[in-house]
C-alpha cells in the first residue's frame, strides 16, 4: 500500500506498507532508485546499513518488535526492518508491517511542524530508537530479577535457560545498535544540526544501557557457574568426609566377615563388643582429627 503522507508540503514523503513488486518498481522508476537497494528492501532479515548515492541516501534501520516473546532470540523475532530513501526533496519509507510510529509523525507533517526531509528523518530515526526504550527497561528488570535469584534464592527453579535467552536478547539488541551507529554518524557528519544531535544522544543513551546490561549479564552468568561449581564441590566434600568415616569401618567389618575357621577373635566371648568398641574409637579419632584440621 502506497501513501503520500506529506501532501501540500515542500517535500514528498511516500510511505509503502507491504508493497507489491509492481509498486516498488513504479516508485524506483519515478525516483531513479538503484535496483540493488530496492532489492535490499525486500529482505526481511537485512541488518542496519547506510549507503550514500549520488542524489540520495539509503538507510535500513531495525526497530524493536511490540511482541513480548520470552524465548525470542533471532533478528526477525526481536526486530522489524524499515528502509528509508532520503534526499532534500523526498523521503520514502518501506516496511512490511504497519508500525505505530508512522501515524504520529504524519500528523506532525499535516500540522506543518516539520519543514524539511532532514527534520522528518530525524523524527523517524528517533521514533525507531524509542522502540527500544521499554524493552531495555524490561531487560534491566529481568537482570535484577535473576541477580536476586542467584544471590538470595539459589535453590529456586533452574534459571540457566532464562539467563541464556536474556543474554541472547541483550547481545542481539546491542549488535543492532552497533550496526546502526553508521547511520547516526553519517547523518550527523554530513547534515549536522540540533535535531540530529538529539538523535545521537538518544542512541548513546540506549547504547550505554545495553553495554551495562551486557556486562551485568556476563558477570551474572560467571557468578552462576561459579556458585554451581562451588555447590558441586561442597557436595563432593560432604561425600568425601562420609567415605573417610566409613572406609576404616568397612575394612574392619571386611576382615571379620571372612569366616575363616581359624579366627580366634570369632570365638572370644568379648569379640563382638571389642570390635564394636574399636569401630567407635576409630570413628571418634577421625572426628577429632577432622575438627583439629578445620575440615568440619
Amino acid at each position: 500500500m502506497t501513501k503520500n503522507l506529506a501532501e501540500n508540503q515542500a517535500f514528498e514523503w511516500i510511505d509503502l506498507t507491504a508493497p507489491t513488486t509492481e509498486e516498488l518498481s513504479s516508485i524506483a522508476k519515478k525516483y531513479n532508485l538503484h535496483p540493488a537497494l530496492v532489492n535490499d528492501c525486500l529482505q526481511p532479515d537485512h541488518l542496519p546499513k547506510y549507503e550514500r548515492m549520488e542524489d540520495y541516501a539509503f538507510i535500513i534501520f531495525r526497530i524493536h518488535t511490540q511482541k513480548n516473546v520470552a524465548e525470542a532470540d533471532t533478528v526477525q523475532e526481536l526486530t522489524h526492518k524499515i528502509a528509508f530513501f532520503y534526499s532534500d526533496k523526498f523521503l520514502i519509507t518501506v516496511h512490511r508491517r504497519t508500525h505505530d510510529l508512522i501515524a504520529p509523525i504524519a500528523k506532525l507533517i499535516k500540522n506543518e511542524k516539520c519543514s524539511n526531509t532532514l527534520d522528518l528523518l530525524n523524527l523517524l530515526i528517533s521514533a525507531c530508537l524509542n522502540t527500544y526504550t521499554e524493552p531495555l527497561n524490561k531487560l534491566a528488570k529481568s537482570v535484577d530479577y535473576y541477580e536476586e535469584i542467584v544471590f538470595l534464592r539459589p535453590k529456586k527453579a533452574p534459571l540457566l535457560k532464562g539467563l541464556y535467552y536474556l543474554k541472547r536478547k541483550i547481545d542481539l539488541l546491542k549488535r543492532m545498535l552497533i550496526l546502526s551507529y553508521d547511520i547516526i554518524d553519517a547523518l550527523d557528519a554530513q547534515e549536522g544540526n540540533v535535531n540530529t544531535r538529539d538523535t545521537r544522544d538518544l542512541y548513546v543513551k540506549h547504547q550505554s544501557m545495553l553495554d551495562s546490561l551486557a556486562e551485568n549479564i556476563h558477570q551474572l552468568l560467571a557468578i552462576y557457574f561459579s556458585a554451581s561449581s562451588q555447590k558441586t564441590n561442597e557436595i563432593m566434600r560432604v561425600l568425601t568426609i562420609f567415605s573417610v568415616f566409613f572406609m576404616p569401618l568397612t575394612f574392619i567389618v571386611g576382615i571379620y566377615g571372612m569366616n575363616f575357621e581359624f579366627m580366634p577373635e570369632v570365638h572370644w566371648r568379648m569379640g563382638y563388643p571389642g570390635v564394636m568398641g574399636l569401630m567407635v574409637v576409630v570413628t571418634v579419632a577421625i572426628y577429632f582429627w577432622f575438627k583439629r584440621k578445620g575440615w568440619l
